[in-house]
């Protein structure tokens, strides 16, 4: 097609232009012409094709990127849960079973090859509230948790399990090594076109771990984040004597295919 054009201008302009050229001159003219097209377009062509094999890797690295920072869920986790299910097998075998697909739906969502697509919020909570059950049979009336949603669940839509790690960041870090335990706040809320999720737990005083411990997920939250959302995500945190705040902002609107091949 774009020697064809080529072509067709450069003999126009041969027929506009007045001169005395001969045969042999035009050809030589039209020929260099379609030389240096040819030269051109393939340097593009080549240009576009490697541009995007680059967007493929990028695509591809973003990809595993993110299912590698998905699958790290913490093993004591799934040795508490498997003591839980050991322990109800004889006394209560039903919630047993319960305590059984809550874990399966916990670690297939942890393996789940759409990480990178946000889903509905309410399927999010759902798994929250799967962990939840699980740890409280573990601490018991220790964990409380208080739960404020002021956005529709079944519209907002967020990044797969984005809230139940911090969720178990919480419970780990803040309700576990206090012997009284605590509540556990978690506010969702929109602001400015922004989904604001904050959570709030209790720390001991003593308990120096608990920042670094936090941290490391925090770090974790923020890159699958950054993953998806760019720099419009955001992941900050502070601590005061008695309780540490984890917030999370991002745009409601679902990300482009565009600004997530850009990254």
């Amino acid at each position: 097609m774009v020697l064809g054009v080529t072509l067709t201008f450069s003999l126009l302009a041969q027929w506009v232009i007045p001169g005395d050229a001969g045969w042999v001159s035009i050809l030589g003219t039209v020929t260099r012409n379609l030389l240096v097209a040819t030269i051109m377009t393939g340097i593009a062509f080549r240009y576009f094709y490697l541009q995007d094999q680059l967007r493929r890797q990028e695509q591809a690295e973003l990809n595993s990127r993110i299912q590698a920072l998905q699958s790290r869920i913490r093993p004591h986790f799934l040795f508490n849960s498997m003591n839980i299910i050991a322990s109800l097998i004889s006394v209560d075998p039903d919630l047993a079973e319960t305590v059984v697909e809550d874990l399966s739906e916990l670690f297939r969502a942890s393996l789940s090859d759409t990480t990178n697509e946000p889903v509905r919020l309410e399927d999010e909570l759902a798994l929250c509230r799967k962990y939840a059950h699980i740890e409280s049979l573990r601490l018991d009336e220790r964990l409380r948790i208080e739960w404020r949603i002021g956005v529709d669940p079944h519209v907002v839509r967020i990044p797969l399990l984005t809230l139940q790690p911090l969720l178990e960041n919480a419970i780990y870090h803040g309700i576990q090594p206090l012997p009284e335990g605590g509540l556990v706040v978690i506010d969702i809320q929109e602001k400015n076109a922004m989904l604001e999720v904050s959570i709030r737990n209790p720390v001991a005083s003593d308990n120096h771990s608990s920042e670094s411990g936090n941290r490391m997920a925090l770090d974790n939250i923020r890159n699958r984040l950054e993953a998806v959302y760019g720099t419009n995500a955001e992941v900050v945190s502070d601590q005061d004597d008695d309780s540490f705040r984890t917030i999370v902002r991002y745009p409601l609107d679902a990300p482009s295919e565009a600004s997530t091949a850009n990254m």
